[in-house]
């Protein structure tokens, strides 16, 4: 754990940090989906899958959090699939709607891309005291919120 006090910051330090992390974010990602042959979008898309594990997500959903058209989220997933990332199966409730899988060579090639990076920001963490990575935690959190919130209010795709 970090034992030497943490240099002070200014609110807009840590929104230009926050700014600098989001943009090597994005670079990196786009970096990532070229490697894998997807685009970003179809890579993020992809990710949801992931996240989602066994409460399969349908086209619909996929949409919603992807901030684009049912139509368009169609065209994700035939990309996906055609390349190996996802199988559709029917929802088990709805026969007329589809659900979302992950296949698992998919997953594990992704795993392998990842984990390093996941490894290294997981070191970074044990330089913060329990307490600081809660205050982290809620941060990111709440901070996701805003910018769901944003998004929804100002990026509508309908």
């Amino acid at each position: 754990m970090h034992a030497d006090p943490r240099p002070p910051a200014t609110q807009e330090q840590a929104l230009w940090a926050m700014d600098q992390l989001i943009a090597t974010h994005l670079v990196g990602q786009h970096e990532i989906a070229q490697q894998v042959g997807l685009n970003v979008t179809d890579l993020t898309s992809f990710a949801f899958v992931i996240e989602a594990g066994e409460n399969l997500l349908t086209a619909g959903e996929l949409a919603d959090r992807v901030h684009v058209t049912t139509g368009a989220m169609t065209g994700i997933l035939n990309r996906l699939e055609r390349a190996g990332y996802i199988t559709r199966r029917p929802d088990p409730a709805d026969r007329r709607r589809v659900r979302v899988a992950a296949r698992p060579d998919a997953l594990a090639r992704t795993r392998e891309i990842y984990e390093p990076y996941y490894a290294r920001i997981t070191a970074l963490f044990a330089d913060y005291t329990p307490e600081e990575i809660a205050v982290l935690h809620d941060w990111f959190r709440r901070a996701n919120a805003v910018a769901a919130d944003y998004l929804e209010e100002h990026c509508r795709t309908d």
